[in-house]
């Protein structure tokens, strides 16, 4: 006998030698053929295809799907909607045994109602997590998850997913998960500013060490849209504007995330699938608007450049220079992409895009599945965060499945309840016949399974809590990401830095009025101290006025701003008002009469044009303290920091500043160690910053050059890949 068995937290691990170990976390039987040991996960007393370890994953998953339920293959084709670990409060919100969740009576790792059941009635295998507590909650929360799995029918385990979680902020434009303790890394942008493909393969080697110890084996990324629309508020997840750079850093980083190495295929149990997004590029909103929302759903191509666009997929991820090929799985956005002679329908909706380009002209073969939540019913108001089925809003709930399914699409994301693919079946079935769709389905669980018997997880899905603790976060990664960050910082005025260690220094602190969040609802004014929970003496001594301080640090965000205004609209306008890269009050004089893109069933007109209309950013007081601490300081050296969401007017603002550093993604101490000498900041502008808000007006928005850069009074350029150098 070649394999032994030994006794784990989780329940048995196997060794097989010369081949695969299992684990195994409940009552699961033995099978032993040829001397080595394979899980009878079906309970049937005989080895089938799927739970042989030494078959190809592709014979396995094709085993395997032939033999699922109607039932069971919708449940493969839904993807959880965010997952809390524990739900103890928020706007994500799941009961425990019937009651809320209580520390003193429940473990932060136990499943809650909802979990258990979407695992057992309606078979999703795989899941997102949002929110962790700690990397051993994580752990144990998995085991929890696969135990239950393990029981089911054919034993199929669950796939883990996450949004990017390696970034400084918690939050931002997106559902950035905190918690688990992970090393902290640069924003996409960030790297971008870097400018290494090593260091894009570095973090995605560790992220990827760092997400199996965490159970996770789906990153919901990179983010690879061309960062085209400097307005977009999911720029800085962007990877950049130039397809040639954007490219290498692509491979690099689905290469370094996927490859399990030693494996001649390229995956197993190091790997983590990239589903890479959002077919076709999600970058080209009109006005820098975004389709989370309806009133920001149309992509538009100006300038022609709608091709540039689909390169970081046909060029980077679907052609890899490692062995596994090609990115796992694919994300198209929400966008309704506005093309000449084709139809105005959310991505996922568009037969020309997914079908005709994704599927057969570039031969992808592997996942794809819709971005959250489009195929809902709208939402009555047109600001509301939840109305995604863009252009096919008279279609019933299942018929928006079925549309979406003929189209190429594997599986749906955000969508917990598998009657509405069930009844597409039906349907299909009447449209399309039985046999059609049988085969379509199948296909798709076995794409599914494919990706679930690549990275392992029907041998051994279950983690040591306590090694995953020592993995996550360990000294090595947290050092590596802390280099990382001081290399994406741009110093773009060098002026007196380094300070001297130990004089006063005063900090303003920030202002920022009420506004509405990523979600639409309304977070109060607040002024959060940019040192809060910050220990600054290891550096300087804080001064409390400016007249006391040897210098001045001010800390800024680029402008942040409002597109839509339901009070507008009801006043009799449009509702739309433009996007703001500078800080006081903006008039789009420059802006386009005529939108290109338009249409709502909630709107009786279809030019959404802002020309003429005015807004104020929320954090217009970050110029404020500029301007004032500038005054009250004197001659006294002024630094800025500033946190670039965004490309920034610098017009208004970089006369007053004698040093300048920009960032994306860098915690206090690697800023102030770069102040202060201790690290340098190595990166350069990802971006051109824009001469003036009428450059970035008439700018197309796909188009890959960039608006008109700003020039400094010593001449200067901002553009792309400029930094001062010293």
């Amino acid at each position: 006998m070649a394999w032994n068995r030994e006794k784990t937290v989780y329940g048995t691990l196997i060794h097989n030698e010369g081949g695969k170990d299992l684990g195994i976390g409940g009552d699961v039987s033995v099978i032993e053929q040829d001397g080595f040991a394979f899980k009878d996960l079906a309970r049937c007393g005989k080895l089938l295809p799927y739970e042989d370890w030494r078959l190809r994953p592709e014979e396995r998953a094709a085993d395997l799907a032939g033999r699922l339920s109607r039932e069971e293959i919708a449940g493969l084709m839904l993807y959880s909607s965010h997952q809390v670990v524990p739900f103890d409060g928020g706007p994500f919100g799941d009961t425990y045994g019937g009651e809320p969740f209580n520390p003193e009576k429940h473990d932060d790792a136990d499943l809650s109602d909802g979990q258990i059941h979407f695992l057992k009635k309606d078979h999703i295998r795989h899941v997102l997590q949002m929110r962790v507590k700690s990397a051993r909650v994580s752990a144990a929360w998995s085991n929890n998850l696969q135990k239950v799995c393990e029981e089911e029918r054919w034993g199929i385990p669950v796939n883990i997913s996450t949004d990017p979680r390696h970034g400084v902020s918690a939050f931002g434009a997106e559902f950035r998960t905190a918690g688990s303790d992970v090393s902290k890394w640069p924003e996409g942008i960030g790297l971008a500013a870097a400018g290494d493909p090593e260091l894009v393969r570095q973090f995605a080697k560790t992220a990827a060490k760092e997400y199996r110890a965490l159970g996770i084996t789906t990153a919901l990324g990179p983010q690879i849209d061309l960062s085209t629309e400097p307005r977009w508020m999911r720029l800085e997840d962007t990877l950049g504007s130039d397809p040639e750079k954007v490219i290498p850093m692509v491979k690099a980083y689905c290469d370094g995330m996927q490859t399990t190495e030693g494996s001649p295929d390229g995956w197993g149990a190091d790997s983590v699938i990239t589903m890479v997004k959002h077919w076709p590029g999600g970058g080209t909103g009109e006005g820098g608007r975004d389709a989370h929302y309806a009133y920001g759903c149309f992509a538009v191509y100006p300038a022609g450049q709608f091709a540039e666009h689909l390169r970081p997929f046909t060029e980077g991820a679907f052609r890899l220079d490692g062995p596994t090929g090609k990115a796992g799985a694919v994300m198209p956005y929400y966008t309704v992409s506005w093309l000449e002679d084709h139809e105005k329908v959310g991505n996922s909706y568009n037969e020309y895009i997914l079908k005709n380009l994704l599927r057969e002209k570039y031969a992808y073969d592997g996942v794809v599945c819709t971005d959250w939540g489009i195929t809902a019913d709208p939402n009555p108001e047109i600001d509301s965060f939840g109305s995604r089925c863009y252009g096919v809003n008279e279609l019933t709930e299942a018929e928006r499945h079925l549309r979406i399914i003929l189209n190429g699409v594997d599986q749906f994301g955000g969508n917990n309840r598998a009657e509405p693919v069930l009844e597409a079946w039906r349907i299909g079935e009447e449209r399309c016949g039985a046999d059609f769709m049988e085969e379509r389905m199948r296909l798709s669980a076995k794409r599914l399974l494919t990706g679930m018997f690549r990275v392992g997880l029907f041998e051994n899905p279950y983690l040591d809590p306590a090694e995953s603790e020592r993995i996550v976060g360990n000294a090595a990664f947290v050092k590596a990401g802390l280099e990382a960050q001081a290399r994406s910082a741009v110093l773009l005025r060098k002026g007196p830095l380094p300070l001297r260690e130990g004089i006063k220094v005063y900090v303003p602190t920030r202002k920022i009025r009420a506004h509405k969040n990523f979600m639409r609802f309304i977070d109060p004014e607040s002024a959060p101290d940019p040192l809060d929970g910050f220990d600054c003496l290891p550096w300087f001594e804080r001064a409390e006025t400016p007249e006391e301080a040897d210098a001045a640090i001010v800390f800024m965000e680029s402008p942040q701003s409002d597109p839509y205004d339901p009070e507008d609209r009801k006043n009799g306008g449009n509702g739309y008002r433009p996007l703001m890269l500078q800080y006081r009050e903006y008039t789009a004089s420059e802006a386009r009469a005529e939108s290109i893109g338009g249409g709502d069933f909630r709107e009786d007109f279809t030019n959404r044009s802002y020309r003429g209309k005015t807004n104020r950013c929320f954090n217009e007081q970050d110029l404020d303290n500029l301007e004032e601490t500038r005054r009250r300081m004197g001659g006294k050296p002024v630094i800025v920091c500033m946190l670039m969401h965004n490309p920034t007017v610098p017009a208004e603002w970089e006369s007053l500043a004698d040093g300048i550093v920009v960032y994306f993604s860098c915690g206090r101490s690697v800023l102030m160690d770069i102040l202060f000498g201790k690290r340098t900041a190595g990166g350069r502008l990802p971006y051109n910053l824009p001469k003036s808000m009428a450059a970035v007006e008439v700018h197309g928005e796909d188009d890959i050059r960039g608006p008109e850069a700003y020039v400094c009074a010593d001449g200067s350029v901002w553009q792309e890949g400029f930094a001062e150098r010293v």
